[in-house]
């Protein structure tokens, strides 16, 4: 048994001597011999080598896509954001500005008015087929009292009905329960000036045999309490004449466009006017008071 293993050693020995004579002593033979035993095991080896390589590189470019993608997915909704914040900041800006627009106007109007007024804003509105009027933020601690009219630049608006200590309802002028008199600047003719259920103005009672014409202007005669002579009401728009019938009528285009009242003022004493040259208007007086006999 012990023979048997150093021969079995021998033989190994004598086996690698071999190699390495071949590799030393013929080496260009050797690589040779190499060079055709591994190239065809290179082949074969490179092509899962290469697949992994490819595949490798798809895993890097898809995950540097993926991150490239989401940061420019991050930006757009920051900027997005930023966008709606702007439009909204814009809204806002242009929203102060029309009011600040009108609220010039009302003060520019009050300046110039030979009356006392409050300036107010709408705070609720009912256009239903029963009432057509306007509630006010300011009421009887602000020296708002039923009976007072209510007015803007363009015109009459229409008369407080109803007050509260901080909140007082309009009345407008479209209403049919409303009623204010009226002048024709051009024939001086007076009449009666009331709502339609349609949401328009009419003049009523007028002369049978006044000249009234369509485009003729119509203003506040100053005869009613709430509103002082002259504010504009509208102009005529059609003339209505039947025979037979004691007065004529007209309809009447406002000047005031009432879907769009945002703010008014609301009248709290006019002044009348006084006999003589020189003197344009008396006291102011509050619209509200009724003298006695």
């Amino acid at each position: 048994m012990l023979r048997s293993t150093s021969g079995t050693t021998r033989v190994v020995l004598v086996l690698f001597a071999l190699l390495l004579s071949v590799v030393f002593v013929l080496p260009t033979q050797s690589r040779n011999f190499l060079q055709r035993v591994g190239q065809p095991m290179a082949q074969v080896l490179a092509v899962p080598i290469r697949a992994l390589a490819a595949l490798d590189r798809s895993v890097r470019e898809a995950w540097d896509g993926y991150v490239a993608l989401r940061e420019v997915y991050e930006e757009n909704r920051g900027l997005k954001q930023e966008i709606q914040r702007l439009h909204r900041e814009n809204s806002e800006l242009r929203e102060r500005a029309a009011s600040s627009q009108r609220w010039a106007e009302l003060l520019e109007f009050k300046q110039g008015a030979s009356f006392q007024t409050v300036a107010a804003q709408v705070i609720g509105r009912d256009a239903s087929n029963w009432y057509r009027g306007l509630v006010l933020n300011k009421g009887e601690r602000n020296g708002v009292n039923v009976e007072m009219g209510v007015v803007t630049p363009a015109g009459a608006v229409g008369r407080v009905v109803k007050t509260t200590a901080f909140t007082a309802v309009v009345l407008l002028a479209t209403d049919p329960h409303n009623a204010i008199t009226g002048l024709i600047q051009r024939t001086r003719d007076e009449g009666i000036i009331e709502g339609s259920p349609h949401g328009r103005l009419r003049m009523k009672y007028l002369p049978l045999l006044s000249p009234i014409q369509v485009g003729d202007r119509i203003v506040t005669s100053g005869l009613t309490g709430g509103f002082p002579k002259g504010l504009a009401i509208g102009t005529i728009t059609r003339v209505d004449k039947t025979e037979g019938d004691l007065f004529q009528s007209a309809e009447i285009m406002p000047e005031v466009d009432f879907s769009r009242l945002e703010e008014v003022m609301v009248i709290t004493a006019v002044s009348l006017p006084i006999e003589g040259e020189g003197e344009a208007a008396g006291p102011l007086v509050d619209p509200t008071r009724q003298e006695r006999p």
